[in-house]
């Protein structure tokens, strides 16, 4: 009996064991995807975007504080994949750990959904889970390079600023991907609009290489491309149509082709990082309002379809139907003013 007591008290322990490896792997394999292409800033060297800090986001989200040791092993076996441990290791291993914690218990304050749904959880994760919280990362690697000596003070501001908008473009970019990815698991595919999704895919894949690598400047062709994908497939294909768009504009950058030639190697990253952020934005700003309007107009139909079948009711001298109960905690905007009006009221008034 004791053995078999004892082997229960090992299955948590265990679950968490797999689960800290789990994590690491996903960490160490994005970081090596974010380490394929580098920029060198002020002889710095900079990835213009860093996967990493996006999947370190989405597994906190998902499986809350207990991913934090995934995530601090997975920093580590990256950085020692490219370096031995030097005392400025430990500036980015800490930055890139506090980081995505701070992103966790930031979003969880405001009450940031998962869903995406709702346009307050787009700014959230723009706001607070990208910008604000990897300002620890950036501060905290800069910082230990210039304390050892590895990066002069007068380059300090251009190389938190490289890395500063790397680590929230991984945000911005990857967690909305993956949280997707979760989504989509747990629900059964709409593959009535696959037609058009397949146009939009033939059309992404022939233009977004055109516009990131021709040298005629032709980076704006790629936002009709995000809204159509927003307006039609809401997050799932504008989250797809910007990650493909800042992978090519990611690789042009990098081999300096298109319009990314002949510029400097600074210009080449405020010009990266600033496409990239602004299609972004653009793609999970968007799609988050189209998707709260459209959850709000449901809310509108099934409210005026229930109102249809009450007063049927009524004309058939029959007793209204009690509509279903709602839970308010976690119904969107439409739906808890919906619940509030079918409220039953009382002879004296009384709710």
């Amino acid at each position: 009996m004791a053995a078999v007591v004892g082997t229960r008290d090992l299955r948590p322990a265990a679950g968490l064991v797999l689960q800290t490896l789990a994590v690491a792997a996903c960490y160490f394999a994005a970081g090596r995807l974010g380490l394929l292409r580098q920029l060198v800033v002020e002889d710095a060297i900079v990835t213009p975007i860093w996967p990493p800090t996006g999947v370190a986001v989405a597994c906190l989200l998902l499986y809350g504080m207990r991913s934090w040791p995934g995530i601090a092993l997975g920093a580590l076996l990256v950085v020692m994949s490219i370096t031995s441990l030097q005392p400025q290791v430990i500036g980015t291993l800490l930055g890139n750990t506090l980081a995505p914690v701070c992103a966790y218990y930031l979003l969880r304050k405001v009450g940031f959904r998962t869903s995406l749904a709702r346009l307050r959880d787009g700014l959230t994760l723009v706001f607070l889970g990208a910008l604000a919280s990897m300002l620890v990362s950036a501060t905290a690697g800069a910082t230990m390079l210039v304390i050892t000596g590895k990066l002069d003070t007068g380059s300090f501001w251009l190389v938190w600023l490289a890395w500063w908008v790397g680590d929230a473009m991984g945000v911005l970019i990857v967690t909305p991907l993956l949280l997707l990815i979760l989504q989509a698991s747990r629900r059964t595919l709409n593959l009535s609009r696959w037609k058009e999704a397949v146009g939009l895919a033939l059309i992404a894949g022939c233009l977004i290489p055109v516009a990131t690598h021709s040298s005629m400047s032709l980076l704006f062709l790629v936002y009709p491309l995000l809204i159509w994908a927003a307006l039609r497939f809401q997050l799932a294909g504008s989250s797809l149509c910007a990650l493909f768009a800042s992978v090519s504009a990611t690789v042009a950058a990098t081999d300096r082709t298109g319009p990314f030639e002949h510029l400097t190697s600074v210009e080449v990253m405020i010009k990266l990082q600033a496409f990239n952020g602004s299609m972004a934005l653009t793609a999970l700003l968007l799609s988050a309002m189209i998707t709260e309007q459209l959850n709000t107009r449901r809310s509108v139909e099934r409210a005026c379809q229930e109102l249809v079948e009450v007063l049927a009711h009524l004309t058939a001298g029959e007793p209204p139907p009690v509509p279903p109960p709602v839970d308010t905690d976690r119904a969107e905007p439409g739906e808890r003013s919906v619940a509030k009006k079918n409220r039953p009221v009382s002879p004296t008034g009384d709710t």
